[in-house]
């Protein structure tokens, strides 16, 4: 079945070798789980004396799609789980992309990780710097596109800025651009903006990557969420390894989602992101402090270096990013806990200047 995007199908879009390849089949996809209360499991060679880690983790992470589904507000057909947000990012290269052929587009500054992930798959990847504004110049992006162009990335909250993209620069790219448009919202629980997860049955070409690792606060569980179309995301889980999320992250994450304490840490989060916001602007050596709707937030300072050492020295790590674009001078700063922003507001008071 051919599947229309846009102008294109989405068929055009698939590398030739995925669209033709047959996917591992595991031993617990070869039987119909309709009852397996009572069923006893000899085809995976496992160890079958129990110990709660002796068998396969579920495949397709089925009951954990299950609260996702519930909590994300779409179907479990339109998730996939992967080994944290660089697996399911990763898949995307494997799938859509050929090597040394296909190109992407990347908006500096931004996440690190789709460069790399482009190197690594030998994709081209064409940089169209942010805006002083840190907006997407979607006239200069749209012009860079060419046949070979399958995925622009749209980190909104962007890492490290801090900002949300414009709806307006987000839909024009959506409608102009035939490929996939990957919009990563690691950070979209910390900001009022509404996430684009609700629109994905409008654009065919739509993929929204999440985490837990950030205001769930699972990081430790290395688990990522990728939210398309069915068809895509059939695509993704032909290639996917087999048994990509372990039982322990399946079953903790389980657990975790079923509270309600990571919505008031989100908001605690805010607050104190607040706090450390004001002690920010009376820092002397502070020279400009960009608006957040992350945990953290970016901030220029006299010598980057000097300051960053600084803190270092006071025994709290920040990070230096004077070397991303439109980053000179700059320092982030992830917001803590508040014994621990006490203690970033105190040094705030008396750093010294260069």
């Amino acid at each position: 079945m051919k599947i229309k995007l846009k102008n294109i199908d989405l068929e055009s879009l698939v590398r030739k070798n995925v669209k033709t390849m047959r996917p591992y089949s595991s031993a617990r996809d070869e039987f119909s789980e309709l009852n397996t209360d009572n069923m006893v499991f000899l085809d995976a060679n496992e160890n079958p004396f129990e110990n709660g880690l002796n068998r396969y983790p579920d495949p397709h992470q089925r009951a954990l799609k299950e609260v996702l589904a519930e909590i994300k507000n779409v179907s479990t057909q339109n998730i996939l789980v992967g080994n944290g947000s660089d697996e399911v990012l990763d898949l995307l290269f494997r799938a859509f992309c050929e090597p040394n052929v296909d190109n992407i587009i990347t908006l500096p500054p931004t996440y690190g990780m789709y460069g790399v992930l482009a190197n690594l798959n030998a994709i081209k990847n064409k940089k169209i710097i942010l805006t002083d504004e840190f907006q997407p110049n979607v006239n200069s992006i749209l012009n860079r596109v060419n046949e070979n162009t399958k995925i622009i990335f749209l980190c909104s909250p962007n890492n490290p800025t801090g900002n949300t993209f414009s709806d307006e620069s987000i839909l024009r790219i959506l409608n102009e651009f035939n490929g996939l448009v990957v919009i990563d919202e690691a950070y979209i629980e910390f900001s009022d903006k509404p996430t684009w997860l609700k629109r994905i049955s409008e654009f065919e070409n739509l993929v929204i990557v999440q985490t837990l690792s950030k205001a769930y606060g699972m990081a430790g569980l290395r688990l990522g969420l990728l939210f398309a179309s069915t068809d895509i995301i059939t695509v993704l889980e032909k290639i996917k390894p087999p048994y990509n999320v372990n039982s322990v992250s399946q079953n903790l994450a389980i657990e975790k989602l079923a509270s309600l304490k990571y919505i008031y840490e989100i908001e605690e989060i805010k607050e104190e992101r607040e706090k450390v916001m004001k002690a920010l602007v009376c820092c002397k050596v502070v020279t400009e402090i960009f608006p957040s709707e992350t945990n953290f937030i970016l901030f220029k300072v006299d010598n980057a270096t000097f300051q960053y050492n600084q803190f270092l020295e006071n025994g709290i790590v920040v990070r230096n990013r004077s070397n991303d674009s439109l980053c000179r001078s700059c320092l982030r700063i992830t917001i803590g806990t508040p014994k621990e922003n006490e203690k970033v507001i105190e040094l705030l008071k008396n750093l010294k200047n260069v």
